[in-house]
């Protein structure tokens, strides 16, 4: 998940820890914690969305219009008078596409494992999606990325490639496919977490201690 991590672990990573912890009242650690197990989560979920061709054509059309990457340039202004409600209903229009009727078992699951309670970790999340996409958009247009196959081999990419990520993949898809208890979440997030590569300290090393707690 190496792009993923990178993600979080930059200076604009930080400044969104900072700004959604803000937002939502929470503290940086819990939010950190939430972000860095709801981010695999949702770009395994477009990942999923991805494999069918009309996903992958409607997330392409989304990541060349809408979000192409503009909302990580000014995240001082985002976040510096509240986020703005146009980025929160576009948030929860891309949470109930990308995980549909699986959302508040998402929220559940990230809920229990950060003892965040679930209306909050549904604000972060209508937060973090357009931010994720606006990521997913710039890296899109970074490497002239044009047809579904090459998309999907870069949401590959960022999850980390590999034997490894094909195993994230199917542990996401099992979680959002399944109507388990969610449990399926520890796995996953052993898999994002290891790898042993992380900055120690940080978010790196809080992402890194999540789950030895």
């Amino acid at each position: 998940m190496s792009g993923l991590l990178e993600l979080l672990n930059s200076p604009m990573g930080k400044q969104l820890v900072s700004g959604v912890a803000g937002q939502t009242g929470q503290s940086e650690n819990k939010t950190a914690d939430v972000l860095s197990m709801a981010m695999p989560l949702l770009m395994g979920a477009m990942k999923k969305n991805a494999s069918t061709p009309g996903g992958a054509q409607g997330l392409m059309n989304a990541l060349s219009s809408k979000h192409d990457g503009g909302i990580l340039d000014d995240l001082g202004g985002l976040f510096g008078g509240g986020v703005d409600q146009n980025v929160m209903d576009d948030g929860a229009g891309i949470l109930g596409h990308v995980f549909g009727s699986k959302q508040p078992q998402v929220e559940n699951a990230l809920s229990s494992k950060s003892g965040i309670d679930a209306g909050s970790v549904a604000q972060i999340l209508k937060i973090a999606a357009p931010i994720l996409l606006g990521f997913l958009g710039k890296q899109t247009r970074q490497q002239n990325v044009s047809s579904p196959d090459a998309l999907s081999g870069l949401l590959g990419g960022l999850m980390g490639g590999g034997s490894t990520a094909n195993k994230q993949q199917s542990l996401i898809e099992s979680f959002l496919d399944s109507d388990g208890d969610g449990s399926v979440i520890d796995d996953l997030a052993g898999m994002v977490l290891s790898g042993g590569n992380q900055k120690k300290g940080g978010i790196g090393g809080l992402l890194g201690g999540l789950f030895g707690k």
